[in-house]
């Protein structure tokens, strides 16, 4: 069995975004990316200052530590890469539907 018809569907994407809801990424808002980020077979990371997690782990999440403004890269890896990345940048737009 080949494997190369998978590798020709693998797509992946990195944005920035920065956390503009005025407190961060806690407990609720990483339970959202997790939520969000589990919905998809691709593969997903968050990185900021040098740390890369993996963003279908809340513990993951959370330990990026992740105040107002801070600017968190996120990595959408597999078929399905740019509707995950499109659901978690709709995230960070709407500031997790916090203020």
């Amino acid at each position: 069995m080949s494997t190369d018809h998978d590798s020709r569907e693998t797509i992946a994407l990195e944005q920035e975004f920065i956390v503009a809801n005025k407190l961060g990424i806690h407990a609720r808002v990483a339970a959202q990316i997790v939520k969000v980020a589990s919905q998809y077979k691709s593969e997903v990371w968050l990185s900021r200052c040098g740390m890369k997690v993996n963003g279908k782990s809340i513990l993951d999440v959370m330990t990026l530590v992740c105040p107002h403004g801070s600017r968190v890269r996120v990595l959408t890896s597999g078929p399905d890469a740019p509707d995950a990345m499109s659901a978690l940048a709709s995230l960070f737009q709407t500031k997790f539907g916090e203020l």
